[in-house]
C-alpha cells in the first residue's frame, strides 16, 4: 500500500475543529451547544458587500491578476495610508485568506529546516503552517500571570540561532486577546535589525482594540521597511470569514516579488470575493463604533462571569475578541471532549477550544482553554453558568 508523506503524518490537527464530531453527536442527542470554540462572529457582514455581489454584471468569471485586481489594491492601499500605514499598490498581494499569505510568507523568507520564534500560546495554524513550509516553530512562553505580554526580549535573543529567520507575533492576539505596545513593537524592532531578521505580524484583529489602547502597527516602526511583513484579512474586520480573502504587504521589493512567484503558482484570489472585499472598503466608520462597543460588552460579560467561578483565572484581552482561561481540572482536552459527549445543563452544553493545541511547547496549557466571546451577551451568561456547573459535575466525578 502507498504511504502517506512524514509532513502528512506531523501536520498538526486543529485544537479548534477536532472536537466537531462529538459537538454533532451532541446536537443529535437534541443539545444545544454553545459555541465558544471558534471566531465566527454572529456580526452582520456590511450589507455593501453582500449587495456588491449580488448586484455584478459578468459574463465571463475570470481570473483576476495573481495580485488581485489591481483596483482593489489601490482602494486597500489608500485605506492603510487613512489609518496610517502608508503604503502602496506594489506593497501588497491579495492571498486566498491571511492562512495563504502567511504561507507566502515562509515560503518567501524560509527553506526546509530553518526556524521562527513566535511567543505562544499562539493561533493554532502557525504550527501547520509551518510544518506545510518545513520551517520549525521555537516558542517563546508568554504567561497568563502577565495577561500574556510580550516575554523578554532576552528570552528571545538566547532562541536565536543561525537558522533562525524571522519573529512571528499576532496583534491583537489570538488566542490571548493581547494588544502589544508602541514599546514592546519598538524592542521587537531594535532584535529584528541587530540580527538581521524578518518581523512577520499577523494584524488581522486591527480594529479590535478596547479601552483606548491604539493598535501599533509593524509598519509604523521605521527604519524596519527591509524587516517588516504583515498579514491581513477581511474575515474578521468585515465578518466575512468565508470569503477567504486576505493579503501580505511588505516594502522589501525582493520580499513581494518572491511572493508574487507563490501567487501565480496558485494563479489567482477568488473573483466574487475579492468584488465583496472591494465593496467593504466603503463600510462607514458607524459599523465599527458599533462592533466594537458590542464586543467591549460581551468581553466584559465574559470575564466577569469567570471570574464568579471559583478556581478560574482569566487574562482580561486588550483586543481581537479571545480570552485565555484557566480552569480548576487537570486535563481541558479530556473536559472539552466530555463537556460534549456526556454532560448537559438542562439540554444545553458549550464547546471550548483546549488551550494546548495554541502551544508549541509539550505539557503547557493543559488546563487552560481559549474562548471566543462572539455571541450575544444572554448567550455568554448562560454559557458560564453551564461550564460552572460541568466544572462541579466533571471534578466529582
Amino acid at each position: 500500500m502507498p504511504k502517506i508523506s512524514n509532513k502528512g503524518k506531523h501536520m498538526p490537527e486543529s485544537p479548534i475543529r477536532k472536537l466537531v464530531p462529538y459537538a454533532e453527536t451532541a446536537k443529535k442527542k437534541g443539545h444545544k451547544v454553545y459555541h465558544l470554540n471558534i471566531g465566527q462572529p454572529d456580526i452582520k457582514t456590511p450589507k455593501i458587500a453582500i449587495d456588491a455581489v449580488k448586484n455584478v454584471d459578468i459574463e465571463v468569471l475570470e481570473y483576476s491578476h495573481s495580485a488581485g485586481f489591481e483596483s482593489y489594491r489601490k482602494k486597500l492601499a489608500q485605506y492603510y495610508s487613512n489609518h496610517g500605514l502608508p503604503v502602496d499598490t506594489a506593497n501588497i498581494i491579495i492571498t486566498t485568506g491571511g492562512s495563504e499569505a502567511l504561507l507566502f510568507a515562509m515560503g518567501s523568507t524560509m527553506d526546509e529546516g530553518d526556524e521562527i520564534i513566535i511567543p505562544e500560546p499562539f493561533y493554532a495554524n502557525y504550527n501547520g503552517f509551518s510544518t506545510a513550509s518545513g520551517v520549525t516553530v521555537v516558542p517563546v512562553i508568554s504567561g497568563i500571570e502577565t495577561g500574556f505580554a510580550l516575554p523578554p526580549i532576552s528570552d528571545f535573543e538566547k532562541l536565536i540561532t543561525p537558522k533562525t529567520k524571522a519573529i512571528l507575533i499576532c496583534n491583537p492576539g489570538n488566542p490571548t486577546g493581547y494588544l502589544y505596545s508602541k514599546e514592546e513593537m519598538e524592542q521587537l524592532a531594535a532584535l529584528v535589525k541587530k540580527h538581521d531578521l524578518f518581523l512577520i505580524a499577523d494584524e488581522v484583529y486591527r480594529e479590535f482594540t478596547y479601552d483606548g489602547g491604539k493598535h501599533f502597527s509593524v509598519l509604523n516602526l521605521e527604519g524596519l521597511e527591509q524587516h517588516a511583513i504583515m498579514i491581513d484579512s477581511v474575515s474578521k474586520r468585515y465578518s466575512m470569514c468565508g470569503a477567504r480573502i486576505g493579503c501580505i504587504v511588505s516594502k522589501n521589493p525582493e520580499v513581494m516579488a518572491t511572493a508574487m512567484k507563490f501567487a501565480q503558482a496558485r494563479l489567482s484570489p477568488p473573483t466574487f470575493a475579492q468584488i465583496a472585499s472591494e465593496a467593504a472598503l466603503d463600510t462607514p466608520q458607524s459599523y465599527f463604533d458599533e462592533v466594537i462597543a458590542e464586543y467591549v460588552e460581551r468581553r466584559d460579560t465574559l470575564v466577569d462571569e469567570l471570574n464568579k467561578i471559583e478556581g478560574v483565572t482569566v487574562a482580561k484581552p486588550k483586543g481581537a475578541f479571545y480570552c485565555i482561561a484557566r480552569l480548576p481540572v487537570a486535563n481541558a482536552d479530556d473536559f472539552a471532549q466530555w463537556l460534549l459527549e456526556s454532560f448537559d445543563h438542562n439540554g444545553e452544553t458549550v464547546m471550548v477550544a483546549p488551550a494546548a493545541g495554541f502551544y508549541s511547547t509539550p505539557g503547557v496549557g493543559l488546563n487552560e482553554v481559549r474562548i471566543a466571546y462572539v455571541l450575544k451577551k444572554e448567550d455568554l451568561i448562560r454559557s458560564v453558568e453551564i461550564l460552572k456547573e460541568a466544572i462541579k459535575q466533571y471534578n466529582s466525578k
